[in-house]
């Protein structure tokens, strides 16, 4: 029996409902081009991203949105892509290669409890993380890592799929982001998802780090 999901008005750690990793074979259906019926990477991420950035992508799989991120980081930015699953990071390194994007993209093979993203201290400037905060058997520690990796009023778009996400865990994970250093500041519409934009505004302190599986 899981543990229930504390309210956000509590002082228990904000937690969300642990869902299996994704099979990294999925990773090559959520990489077609027919998820863009649904989203479409320029569409959502082209107002948060400009040349010269350098962003983060926790759960890339094969790169559905690592792609987009690396063209508008232009050759001057860079997309550290960070996944738990040695083949989503194969496919992605393939797909990036033959975008032409392969120099722009540190993708990264997460560990069991951290990103790995200690040298990257106050160096993000965006996050994007879309279907991967409800795979954690806690969204805490995840969004202290990202914090601290995260220059002071950088954004991070936390986009989860509606249809696994109730707006009871959404809210956990919103409390969670709070509690790490993030406000929000607005609920952007993406299809069938809900959707927050954070920003980075609080001192985050060291401690726990990311726990949990990837995405796709």
């Amino acid at each position: 029996m899981q543990n229930p999901v504390p309210s956000p008005d509590q002082s228990a750690p904000a937690r969300v409902k642990p869902h299996r990793v994704c099979p990294w074979w999925l990773g090559y259906l959520l990489a077609s081009p027919v998820r863009r019926i649904f989203q479409q990477p320029a569409k959502m991420l082209a107002a948060h991203v400009r040349p010269g950035m350098t962003v983060l992508e926790p759960g890339p799989g094969m790169g559905f949105f690592t792609l987009e991120l690396a063209r508008m980081a232009g050759a001057s930015g860079r997309v550290i892509a960070v996944d738990i699953q040695p083949r989503m990071l194969d496919g992605l390194r393939r797909r990036a290669a033959k975008a032409g994007v392969f120099d722009r993209v540190d993708a990264r093979l997460a560990a069991s409890d951290s990103l790995g993203l200690a040298d990257l201290a106050g160096v993000v400037d965006f996050t994007l993380a879309c279907a991967v905060v409800h795979e954690l058997p806690a969204a805490a520690p995840f969004f202290r890592e990202v914090a601290r990796a995260s220059k002071p009023g950088a954004r991070l778009l936390l986009v989860e799929p509606a249809g696994h996400v109730t707006p009871s865990l959404f809210d956990a994970e919103l409390q969670a982001a709070r509690e790490a250093g993030f406000r929000l500041v607005k609920s952007p519409s993406v299809r069938r998802s809900r959707t927050a934009l954070l920003e980075r505004v609080g001192p985050v302190s060291a401690g726990d780090s990311f726990s949990g599986p990837s995405r796709s």
